[in-house]
């Protein structure tokens, strides 16, 4: 059933990636849309190669990055409410984006991409440690990262307030926008999707036996320290690759893992694979959503999964709340 429902989850993939190709400002039938991709003849041909395709696929990158990030950060704290976007990793590669582009004048991904790695490896170690380390709780980490995400957006602002040039340029950015997918950010951004699908992979089994603390983990042959060092190396690759390409992003990272849960149960070698899938999936239909509620113009991406995942968050919030009770 679990080999299935991923194949099914792979033809949802499929059909939505078509509907990225398909709708936008200029609206392709499903034919036209395949023309265009195989026909380099095709009238269709520029529209897709020039900006649908590499949107397309930046968005299957960077939703699989998230929808991974995410699943590693629950697994990792132990924390069902667990979000780059929450916990504030995403903020500091944002923070370390804008700085680089205010004051060092860096405006390409491949400059914003090491500071975004930088930015997320940061907070990533400073939530865990003030959250408490092996002590922490998931209140704790929660508490931690909301601050920390708070203080960083805060410091965002302000710079980009401060700098209206650094303003114009990245007003889409902080958002979280596909709209500039360029073929060559896509290319940049493969290499640390990759390497974080690699490395979440190989730490889905030590990561199962972490669940059961840290004795057990060792008497099963895992290593602690090493596999919670890997699985913070993961959601940085991931994070900082993700924000540095399209901005910041939120409740990726927390929908897709709950979802697939219900599907997979808590083995982590099911439920990496079935987030690599969903998780783009998702963020493609947002992006999609925010073409058509926002014609002849679109709604960002960042907007419409912040819509989306708000009420979600506050469900399972809720539902954590009434259950603990």
């Amino acid at each position: 059933m679990r080999t299935g429902g991923l194949l099914a989850a792979v033809l949802l993939l499929t059909a939505v990636a078509a509907l990225s190709l398909a709708v936008g400002a200029k609206e392709l039938t499903p034919a036209q849309a395949w023309h265009g991709l195989l026909d380099p003849g095709s009238p269709e041909h520029t529209v897709v190669h020039g900006m649908r395709l590499p949107r397309t696929l930046l968005g299957l990158l960077v939703g699989a990055g998230l929808g991974l990030a995410g699943a590693v950060m629950q697994a990792l704290t132990r924390n069902p409410l667990a979000d780059p976007g929450l916990l504030g990793i995403n903020a500091g590669a944002s923070a370390a984006v804008v700085t680089a582009s205010s004051l060092l004048g860096v405006a390409t991904f491949a400059g914003y991409v090491w500071f975004a790695l930088a930015g997320a490896a940061a907070v990533s170690v400073a939530v865990y440690v003030v959250g408490g380390g092996r002590a922490a709780t998931p209140g704790r980490l929660a508490l931690a990262g909301a601050a920390l995400n708070a203080t960083l957006y805060s410091y965002v602002s302000a710079v980009m307030l401060l700098d209206t040039t650094s303003m114009d340029r990245m007003r889409f950015w902080t958002v979280g926008s596909l709209a500039d997918a360029r073929p060559e950010t896509v290319l940049k951004v493969l290499p640390f999707v990759a390497a974080g699908l690699l490395l979440a992979l190989l730490t889905a089994r030590p990561l199962n036996a972490l669940a059961l603390g840290d004795e057990a983990a060792k008497a099963l042959g895992a290593r602690p320290a090493a596999v919670r060092a890997a699985a913070i190396l993961t959601v940085t690759l991931l994070c900082g690759a993700a924000t540095a390409a399209c901005g910041p992003i939120v409740f990726v990272g927390l929908m897709v893992p709950h979802l697939v849960r219900a599907l997979t149960g808590p083995d982590l070698r099911w439920l990496f694979p079935y987030s690599v899938v969903l998780a783009p999936a998702l963020f493609l239909g947002a992006d999609v959503l925010g073409r058509v509620l926002g014609r002849p113009g679109e709604v960002q991406v960042g907007v419409v999964t912040a819509v989306l995942g708000g009420p979600f968050f506050l469900y399972f919030a809720r539902r954590g709340k009434v259950a603990r009770v």
